[in-house]
């Protein structure tokens, strides 16, 4: 499969609630990092990620990869991500992201997916409380320092 059919598999699987297909782009051992809700490893955690967790608060999802470019082991894109949001104070608004998606390939399958997003105007859209961004954010950055390669960072 090219770079550009998986990638475009990739956010058709989580539009379409797909999450059997999603999954199916990683390894056995595929581990996917969400900004929001942390780590889901194994195709099965992965799957019920795409199918019950993004879906748990959220429909008519829309994902659009943009410039992908590859080492062949590693896949950066950019991208370009959005959802109706069923939280009862979002008032069904459009929460939008943008960020950087970077995964680790092998044998054609990712192995491991994280990303770098911009989440603050998804949290204006989303109408969520000041204190409520705070824990986030809060959250983000704990995480961050918690990296092995932070290390020298925070010394």
């Amino acid at each position: 499969m090219t770079t550009t059919a998986m990638l475009r598999a990739f956010c058709d699987a989580v539009e379409q609630r797909d999450g059997r297909a999603f999954a199916g782009l990683f390894t056995e051992d595929g581990v996917y990092h969400d900004v929001f809700y942390g780590a889901f490893a194994g195709r099965e955690k992965i799957a019920a990620m795409v199918d019950d967790w993004f879906y748990r608060t959220a429909t008519d999802f829309r994902w659009d990869m943009h410039d992908p470019v590859t080492t062949g082991t590693t896949l950066y894109a950019r991208y370009t991500f959005s959802y109706k949001s069923t939280l009862p104070e979002a008032g069904g608004a459009r929460a939008m992201f943008e960020g950087v998606a970077i995964m680790t390939l092998r044998d054609g399958k990712i192995v491991s997916y994280q990303e770098v997003a911009n989440t603050a105007p998804a949290f204006v859209d989303l109408k969520f409380a000041p204190e409520r961004i705070a824990k986030i954010v809060g959250k983000q950055g704990a995480e961050l320092k918690a990296r092995p390669e932070m290390k020298r960072h925070l010394a």
